[in-house]
């Protein structure tokens, strides 16, 4: 007998970060099957950009939210509702890439706000909205396994996510708490981690991957899509960076 993961039909998703890069893919991805997606984000004009991406379809809706914000993170779920499933991808590392002496702590802060505070608020306002079966996915990365100079504040908030994540697999279940950590992936973001460098940067780390290239945003979707239909999976971090770790 064939066995089927949760079935993604008529299912309602929030996705915080998705008017770009992996969340985009993954709302793309989500309303293909079927599924009722709300993106979130705090540009009301990237939202709107995004939902003309995808082609504006009934089933897509849009929130503008801070989830560094309490107030308006419960507010967007007294907004919509119960869910099935919540994702985050949101990260806001502009002017974090630095050598230690020239951190500034104002956005350090705000990594730590995206990347840790708001996948903490999206839980403890969320989780009353999922069903028993609903699931909650975050996104680290590989700076938590792999640092370098100048990335030490997102490998700690990076390594924090995935053991807050472990956490609240056991206190909420049998909600499903995971995360995905990309490697390299050719997104807006490297705009801020490169500049003017970027095509180079990444083309010298596909030489270097097994994988033998970067990877896309689709990829991470589907690592997300993966820990949402998979009943059995949770409180575990699922790696998606083409071998970065081996090398």
């Amino acid at each position: 007998m064939q066995r089927k993961g949760i079935d993604m039909d008529e299912t309602k998703i929030l996705i915080v970060g998705g008017s770009s890069g992996m969340g985009l893919a993954l709302a793309r991805r989500c309303l293909a099957e079927g599924s009722g997606v709300i993106i979130a984000g705090r540009n009301a004009a990237r939202l709107n950009a995004a939902r003309d991406e995808l082609g504006c379809p009934a089933a897509l809706a849009t929130a503008v939210a801070d989830i560094s914000r309490e107030a308006e993170v419960a507010a967007l779920f007294a907004r919509i509702g119960r869910l099935e499933h919540i994702v985050s991808t949101a990260a806001d590392i502009e002017g974090a890439y630095r050598l230690l002496p020239d951190i500034e702590l104002s956005a350090a802060q705000k990594v730590v706000d995206s990347k840790f505070y708001g996948p903490l608020l999206l839980a403890k306002h969320g989780a009353p909205k999922l069903s028993a079966n609903g699931s909650l996915t975050f996104v680290s990365g590989i700076a938590a396994y792999r640092p370098a100079a100048r990335g030490s504040v997102v490998a700690a908030v990076n390594a924090g996510l995935e053991g807050l994540v472990r956490a609240l697999a056991i206190e909420l279940a049998p909600i499903r708490v995971n995360a995905v950590s990309p490697g390299w992936v050719d997104t807006p973001i490297w705009q801020f981690v490169a500049g003017d460098a970027k095509d180079e940067t990444l083309a010298a780390m596909a030489k270097r991957l097994p994988a033998g290239r970067v990877g896309r945003p689709e990829d991470i979707a589907d690592a997300i899509r993966f820990l949402m239909g998979n009943g059995f999976t949770t409180g575990t971090t699922l790696h998606v960076e083409g071998g970065q770790r081996l090398v």
